[in-house]
């Protein structure tokens, strides 16, 4: 067990977290940059002391399940995670136990920088987890409610789906993804449920099931019968956030394309 680089990475990774990203408020009393000891105690389930001394390179070694909240409670990335059980000197980490369903901060910015573009995140189980103000419109206005999952909205018909050339791609695209969660995350209660009610409620999904289909996400082209806007050639790209298993989807049109100019007009209502 490394102590002192275990102690030096647990301070620098809790001095660069800030208390509105793990759901704290931000206070006016903070001295220094960062989380509190005795916050990111609370946010792992372990006592302040040992967390002190960890940070102090006094503490024993922790075990497997005190590493694994303390890399929840720091929001490590994969990466980060498997190198605090390195310096622990434990083994290998098991794989996380459940989908990421937060979006991070700098990730959420960035949609709100792309006002020419439609633009959402979603997670490992195509729950939809952050969009913009243009995607909703584009989309529908029911993306704004917060619990909108593209599986149930494209195999269950929950939510707003338009006409589109992609509709049959998209559900092997689905399928695909929602096959590489389950086994990711075997254990994640969510996840089960939402399979669960994909195959009773649809035959389709069923059937797409059992060819286990792959998909790499990239680009993809389509044509969309949008009820206000007509139809429309759209561009979709997918910008990969691996350290969370979430997608982030650009939406667009080609430049100078009728289609452009609609959802420029659009845009400007955002």
């Amino acid at each position: 067990m490394a102590r002192q680089e275990l102690a030096r990475f647990l301070r620098e990774r809790r001095a660069g977290l800030r208390p509105q990203s793990v759901g704290l408020p931000p206070g006016t009393d903070r001295r220094t940059p960062g989380l509190r000891r005795e916050e990111v105690a609370g946010l792992a389930h372990i006592s302040v002391d040992y967390y002190v001394r960890l940070e102090q390179a006094r503490a024993p070694r922790p075990s497997p399940r005190v590493l694994d909240a303390l890399a929840g409670a720091l929001r490590l990335a994969p990466a980060e995670r498997s190198h605090l059980f390195r310096l622990a000197g434990s083994a290998a980490p098991p794989p996380a136990a459940l989908a990421v369903r937060q979006v991070r901060p700098h990730v959420a910015r960035m949609l709100e920088r792309l006002p020419g573009t439609a633009a959402i995140v979603t997670d490992a189980a195509y729950g939809l987890v952050a969009w913009n103000p243009l995607a909703q419109l584009l989309l529908g206005g029911d993306l704004g409610d917060g619990t909108t999952n593209l599986a149930r909205r494209r195999f269950l018909g929950q939510g707003r789906m338009y006409e589109s050339s992609s509709a049959e791609e998209f559900g092997h695209i689905v399928v695909a993804r929602l096959r590489r969660a389950a086994e990711r995350y075997p254990h994640d209660a969510r996840l089960t449920s939402l399979l669960g009610e994909l195959r009773a409620g649809s035959e389709e999904f069923r059937r797409i099931w059992t060819t286990h289909p792959v998909h790499a996400p990239g680009h993809r082209a389509k044509v969309v019968d949008h009820p206000e806007l007509g139809r429309l050639r759209l561009n979709c790209d997918v910008l990969l956030v691996p350290e969370d298993d979430q997608e982030v989807v650009l939406v667009t049109a080609d430049p100078g394309s009728a289609s452009a100019r609609r959802i420029a007009e659009l845009a400007a209502r955002s």
